[in-house]
């Protein structure tokens, strides 16, 4: 069996992951994910970086005291009207430290209040990395573009997900199924091409 870290500790992100990655290698070696849950001596590490791929790597080596090969992201979003914010810091938006999803969303709309609908573009991004208790080292990007919304909509996601409509579409990501979600989300992107790396294994 070929057991593999998913260094979060988000149950969200670690349901949504779950669901993209394969649960065989190519081979029929069966794939077990664990996460940080299983690991309570592994802390997550401060998101000290300056960039998202930064941030995703220093998540992943953390991950390797786990001894498994190591799965983890940075996702961002980008606003236009906001020259990019808050982009590396989306997690963190509200305050300093780790803010909770509301109040993230409360300060971005507050931000974007006198920003008509055709200006209010957007683009999520996530850098997925991978990483291997040898040293070895792989990251991909994953984006979807979009708009943001002028009020909640939605009852599932996390995050930005109330806010965010992707594409020309009249439904936020939250308003979406897991299953349609999967399909287009800046997060399956970039973990669908972790897949193919996890089959190949």
């Amino acid at each position: 069996m070929l057991k593999i870290l998913i260094a979060t500790n988000n149950p969200h992100k670690a349901r949504e992951l779950k669901a993209i990655l394969p649960k065989k290698t190519a081979a029929g070696q069966a794939v077990r994910y664990f996460t940080l849950k299983n690991f309570p001596q592994i802390k997550e590490p401060k998101e000290t970086g300056q960039t998202l791929q930064e941030n995703a790597l220093i998540k992943a080596k953390a991950g390797l005291k786990s001894g498994l090969i190591t799965l983890a992201d940075d996702t961002g979003l980008m606003v236009d009207a906001l020259g990019g914010a808050p982009g590396v810091k989306s997690a963190r938006y509200a305050c300093k430290t780790k803010a909770d999803y509301n109040a993230n969303n409360i300060k971005l709309l507050k931000e974007l209040a006198a920003i008509p609908p055709a200006k209010r573009t957007a683009a999520f991004v996530t850098i997925a990395a991978m990483a291997w208790p040898e040293g070895k080292t792989i990251v991909k990007e994953g984006k979807l573009k979009g708009r943001i919304a002028t009020a909640y909509s939605g009852r599932n996601g996390f995050g930005y997900d109330p806010l965010f409509l992707a594409g020309r579409a009249r439904k936020t990501m939250a308003g979406l199924t897991a299953k349609q979600k999967n399909k287009i989300s800046h997060r399956a992107k970039a973990f669908a091409q972790i897949a193919k790396i996890i089959e190949k294994l």
